[in-house]
């Protein structure tokens, strides 16, 4: 069973400029304290390293893949996290009007073991994605 959290804000910024802080992986810590330390090849099955540092869970080593991306829209990359268990992890930008967004930023659980995590962990993910949204429209905005 798949199951999703997913947090959406709105920014008066232009597609450009969001995606231009989104794709910045070194200075990722400016507006998320959540996924630190990362490191990625921005191309079809670039490898994407970060470090998970979630609200009341202890940090994480992730090693993944991107799957796809598009410019000035998203940035999506993918983890397995074991025999029966897979995370995407998606960035979205929709640009409404010029200077005008909605991003979504949002984990897709899949497989067996997907929906015990979720069940468990699924709060401070969503505290965390929050966190993250409010970061990024601040500078953003700024």
């Amino acid at each position: 069973m798949d199951t999703r959290i997913e947090q959406r804000v709105g920014i008066r910024a232009t597609a450009e400029h969001l995606w231009d802080i989104l794709v910045d992986f070194p200075h990722w810590s400016r507006w998320n304290t959540h996924e630190t330390e990362v490191e990625g090849q921005l191309a079809f099955g670039g490898a994407f390293a970060l470090t998970e540092t979630w609200p009341d869970m202890a940090p994480r080593k992730v090693e993944a893949r991107v799957t796809e991306w598009q410019p000035l829209a998203q940035l999506i990359w993918v983890e397995k996290r074991g025999w029966l268990f897979t995370t995407v992890r998606y960035f979205e930008i929709e640009e409404l009007d010029k200077g005008s967004c909605i991003v979504a930023t949002g984990m897709l659980f899949q497989g067996l073991r997907a929906e015990l995590f979720m069940d468990r962990h699924s709060k401070s993910i969503r505290h965390g994605l929050t966190d993250m949204c409010d970061r990024l429209k601040a500078l953003a905005e700024s």
